[in-house]
């Protein structure tokens, strides 16, 4: 069975349990989720920390291979995974929608944790993925398209 169990970029609700199901397996001391939800409030590119309404993603065709790629980097730098999944939602969100869901299982918790990090730093970093964020004053603006 391949370490990556789950790669998908979607436009309907994300589960966590379907991201700790696919990761679930006998040999995994240690798995390690994040959960990347949207908040009320967030420091716009001004520097300002200003209230936030909602947010919408968008994300580029080639984003779930971008994904993929990304996973199998971490795989091949953290060898103790076992398995792996990544979800990101795009489309219009709300406060407390889930937008990204990421989980590693590995035989103990610290490489679980450590890999678990690489997978959701290296997805904000390289997934082709950009949010657009509305504030209560009525402005937007676009996150991760510079």
């Amino acid at each position: 069975m391949s370490q990556i169990r789950l790669i998908a970029i979607r436009d309907s609700e994300l589960s966590v349990d379907e991201v700790r199901s696919a990761i679930m397996d006998p040999a995994a001391g240690g798995i390690a989720l994040f959960l990347g939800v949207v908040r009320d409030n967030d420091l716009g590119q001004d520097g300002e920390d200003r209230g936030v309404t909602g947010l919408g993603y968008s994300a580029h065709p080639s984003a779930e291979a971008e994904l993929r790629r990304v996973a199998e980097e971490v795989i091949a730098k953290h060898d103790e995974v076992i398995a792996l999944a990544a979800v990101h939602r795009v489309g219009e969100l709300a406060i407390g929608d889930l937008a990204v869901v990421v989980g590693v299982a590995c035989g103990h918790r610290a490489e679980a944790f450590e890999a678990c990090r690489a997978l959701i730093d290296e997805l904000k970093a390289a997934v082709p993925v950009w949010k657009h964020q509305r504030f209560t004053d009525g402005s937007a603006e676009w996150v991760g398209s510079a």
